[in-house]
């Protein structure tokens, strides 16, 4: 990615060896410097504060759905996407060296980790589940206490870094596990940037309390042959009953997005573009 070659820090949400972490390695190279931050709202003020230069997030999984919290912050900043990504996500049982199955009393992991190896907790029912903030954080907690009776479920990324041991590999119920990540950046940089291929964008619209109005805002993209790829709703805070719906649209010919986006803008409240930027594709 050009626009990252003399921008090379960015944050991301976890610690070091997240999925996070993999995916931003992933989309953008080795050469990158990663900035661990503990929250998502830390990793949204990460540039603000100077301590990066862009920021990477998941938006979507394909088993969970959308990470409601980065969609908020999002909406709650000027930042714009300027890329994604497609991460496969595998989950392996991490323990200490030395240890095997037969020692784990405990495993610690992400809630969504944990929910997402049903199989593994069938097949060991006297194990207990450990909550954690985050998978990588658990491996870090499991190594540092040496602990052979308790295990972690996290990625290969966390188990190489805090040089712990695979007991089991890919314990998640459903091979067909991903997350999409996008890279953020500021409004001022994304602005510059010339991406080829920028067929996808992502738009957030409100809409009037009227009959009609969703159909009316929706329409302009059929007639003007763009692909509507997602559509969601997310209530408004501060105004009960209130919703604001995200779009992720995609069209090759630009002419057709902008007549169509001029039409919406009609036909909404109000209406922000997230961003433009080239469609993933599922490694």
């Amino acid at each position: 990615m050009d626009m990252v070659l003399q921008k090379t820090r960015v944050a991301f949400q976890g610690e070091p060896g997240a999925f996070s972490e993999a995916a931003a390695f992933q989309l953008l190279g080795d050469s990158i410097t990663t900035v661990p931050r503990a929250t998502f709202d830390a990793a949204f003020a990460a540039i603000k504060d100077a301590a990066a230069d862009a920021l990477l997030v998941p938006v979507e999984n394909s088993l969970a759905g959308s990470v409601v919290r980065v969609f908020d912050l999002l909406m709650e900043s000027s930042l714009q996407i300027v890329a994604e990504t497609i991460l496969p996500i595998e989950h392996h049982l991490i323990g200490c060296p030395g240890a095997s199955l037969a020692d784990i009393r405990a495993v610690a992991s992400h809630p969504m980790a944990l929910a997402q190896c049903e199989r593994l907790f069938t097949d060991h029912p006297s194990w207990k589940r450990v909550p954690a903030e985050d998978t990588a954080g658990s491996v870090r907690e499991v190594l540092a206490r040496q602990d052979k009776s308790v295990a972690a479920i996290a990625g290969q990324r966390a188990a190489d870094h805090y040089r712990g041991v695979i007991l089991a590999k890919s314990v998640q119920d459903n091979a067909e596990n991903f997350t999409r990540f996008v890279l953020l950046v500021p409004e001022s940089q994304a602005a510059t940037q010339s991406v080829p291929n920028a067929h996808k964008m992502s738009i957030a619209m409100r809409l009037a309390h009227r009959p009609g109005a969703l159909l009316a805002s929706l329409e302009p993209f059929a007639r003007h042959q763009v692909n509507l790829l997602k559509i969601e709703s997310r209530p408004i805070h501060g105004r009960p009953w209130e919703y604001q719906f995200f779009l992720d649209v995609e069209s090759d010919r630009p002419g057709h997005l902008e007549k169509a986006l001029t039409e919406v803008r009609t036909a909404t409240v109000e209406l922000r573009v997230l961003g433009r930027y080239p469609a993933a594709k599922t490694n």
